[in-house]
């Protein structure tokens, strides 16, 4: 009878342990859910308000990039706005943010824009060094004219910047030759991870030029490599793919990353944001 009852007081004890450590415990995630517009590529021309109500339906309340190809950008800014959702950051390509940066500026300011990225720097079938120099060259002039605008310029990096250079990679290259004041990195985790690089372990290495995440993860199994691709079916909801994204938000909470924009590339992306979305919210500090 003693025995059973000390087993009864064990168990009570081991609950009311658990039920405290899980009162205690704080959800880790706690910034606005963004999402990239890219990951509504097929659909968003077509019926952009079907697709921003689904997203506010998501509890996303922010979105990076602008509308369809054709539709003034006041008129998707609007439709944003309806919504609750805001644009804090868009794109640019390279070609048009170094010969035309007062036009990606205009863009930026109608949506409402803080921030403005780049997301490929064009290169050959290998990145090189000269690569990594003429867009640091460039970088540090757009990023000065944008700056004086009152925009934050980024570089989203894609996976062919990891190649070796001295006892680093070209993409440190690039970051120790950036002016901070007027050159900032959107890291993508997917494209981090798969060139081989650790995405948390980045973030921790150049924490106060990290301003914006992309949030994906990448198949189980799916090799590394440097050519910046991969099959967009290797996109798949966070936590089921092979990055550590607690440690990576981790990092980047510690870093004062404020902005995160899942992009899902894949066919199935309609079925995986509402898992990535519930994932994110049910992880635990």
């Amino acid at each position: 009878m003693k025995k059973k009852i000390l087993f009864i007081a064990l168990s009570a004890a081991m609950a009311l342990g658990q039920n405290k450590a899980s009162a205690q415990s704080k959800p880790l995630f706690t910034d606005a859910i963004g999402v990239q517009a890219y990951t509504f590529r097929s659909s968003m021309p077509k019926a952009t308000a079907a697709v921003l109500d689904t997203i506010k339906s998501l509890g996303i309340t922010e979105i990076e990039g602008e509308g369809p190809k054709g539709m003034p950008p006041e008129e998707f800014r609007k439709m944003c706005d309806d919504r609750g959702i805001s644009i804090p950051s868009t794109g640019a390509g390279y070609d048009a943010i170094v010969n035309d940066p007062g036009s990606v500026i205009k863009l930026a300011k109608i949506l409402g824009a803080k921030y403005v990225m780049v997301a490929w720097i064009p290169h050959g079938k290998e990145f090189t060094l000269d690569d990594a120099k003429k867009a640091v060259t460039d970088f540090n002039r757009v990023g000065k004219i944008l700056s004086e605008a009152g925009l934050t310029f980024c570089y989203h990096n894609h996976g062919y910047e990891f190649g070796p250079y001295n006892d680093g990679t070209l993409f440190d290259y690039i970051a120790q030759n950036t002016n901070p004041k007027y050159v900032s990195f959107e890291i993508d985790i997917l494209w981090s991870f798969h060139g081989g690089q650790d995405p948390a372990a980045l973030i921790n290495k150049y924490p106060s030029r990290m301003k914006l995440m992309h949030l994906k993860d990448i198949r189980k199994g799916v090799a590394n490599d440097l050519t910046g691709g991969t099959d967009t079916k290797n996109d798949v909801a966070l936590g089921t793919g092979q990055i550590d994204i607690p440690e990576v938000l981790k990092a980047a909470k510690k870093a004062g990353i404020k902005h995160y924009f899942i992009e899902d590339e894949s066919p199935s992306y309609s079925e995986q944001l509402p898992v990535t979305i519930a994932y994110l919210k049910g992880l635990k500090d």
